[in-house]
């Protein structure tokens, strides 16, 4: 893939950006207690308190979710791991909400953290990234726009995503430095003087030198924590070319005013996560009845407080 590809993951999401001037993408990572009762029981009577109830639960969730930001949200990012927690149901409602997601217009990045070696990498960059071969015919399983990648198995762990991203139009957002508390425990660690996430940033730079699109940026993205605004500002100034996926804003702590440096000069560069903040902002408003609408105001609210810190995107 080079920059004059048409079919280019990071494109696209750099075009829907600065469509809704809006660099958010909502995580929709809907933990039971986070749906709102209502629709759990009206799935209840129907189902019983089951995996069954709880995942249709979910996907009206979702669904009312995704009806209310897509018009103003370009990204959404389902976090596998809550869908898997409601078992073959809950996998379900993971490949119908990427799906919904992307017949709304948006744009779906997977969040699995896939990271493995030889035939394993490569049956997960066909699941989230490419295709499956079956007889003559060949499916896209979980067709996802970009998937989160754990990168620390080296190179030979990353290569069939990488291949995927180039043979697909998709792209990855590889883990470099997360916003946990204690990713410096690794992350942080100097050698020869280096620190491991910026070696790691190196690394991205190389599997994704020859994945740049028309913007600048490369298929091959990082996922660079808010709530460590130095190492935001150094990785974006010595990595130009790296799209920046940005957990950590709101509930963890990350401000906007933290992601002023992650974004270049014309506002581009990067997408903040908020996942609970967004979707569970009923919460706050204490009408559960309007969680679409609560998230909507939510959503616009964090748009308006990261425009006032990065400007308009062009």
């Amino acid at each position: 893939m080079n920059a004059n590809n048409t079919n280019h993951a990071i494109d696209t999401l750099i075009e829907k950006i600065i469509k809704t001037q809006n660099p958010t993408v909502v995580g929709l990572d809907p933990a039971l207690d986070l749906v709102p009762d209502y629709l759990k029981q009206r799935e209840f009577e129907k189902h019983g308190e089951t995996l069954k109830g709880a995942a249709k639960a979910v996907y009206k969730f979702n669904k009312g979710l995704i009806n209310a930001l897509c018009n103003i949200v370009p990204a959404v990012k389902p976090q596998l791991a809550f869908y898997e927690a409601l078992g073959v149901e809950g996998i379900k409602v993971f490949y119908k909400t990427v799906h919904y997601a992307r017949e709304r217009g948006m744009f779906v990045i997977a969040d699995a953290k896939r990271g493995d070696i030889g035939s394993t990498a490569a049956a997960y960059a066909d699941a989230f990234l490419g295709e499956t071969k079956v007889g003559l015919s060949a499916y896209s399983a979980f067709p996802a726009n970009m998937l989160t990648v754990n990168a620390y198995l080296g190179t030979d762990g990353v290569a069939p995503f990488v291949k995927a991203c180039g043979d697909y139009g998709k792209g990855i957002f590889v883990l470099v430095k997360t916003s946990n508390p204690s990713s410096g425990e690794l992350q942080d660690k100097l050698i020869d003087g280096v620190p491991v996430y910026e070696l790691m940033g190196n690394m991205v730079t190389s599997w994704g030198a020859e994945l740049i699109g028309n913007y600048g940026y490369s298929a091959v993205g990082a996922v660079v924590g808010a709530t460590y605004p130095e190492q935001i500002a150094q990785l974006r100034a010595k990595f130009p070319q790296t799209f920046f996926l940005i957990p950590g804003y709101g509930a963890q702590g990350g401000t906007a005013a933290d992601l002023a440096k992650a974004f270049d000069d014309k506002g581009r560069g990067g997408i903040v996560n908020s996942s609970r903040g967004i979707i569970a902002a009923y919460k706050k408003e204490g009408n559960e009845q309007d969680f679409a609408g609560a998230a909507y105001r939510e959503a616009m609210r964090m748009k308006e407080d990261l425009l006032s810190v990065i400007g308009e995107i062009k």
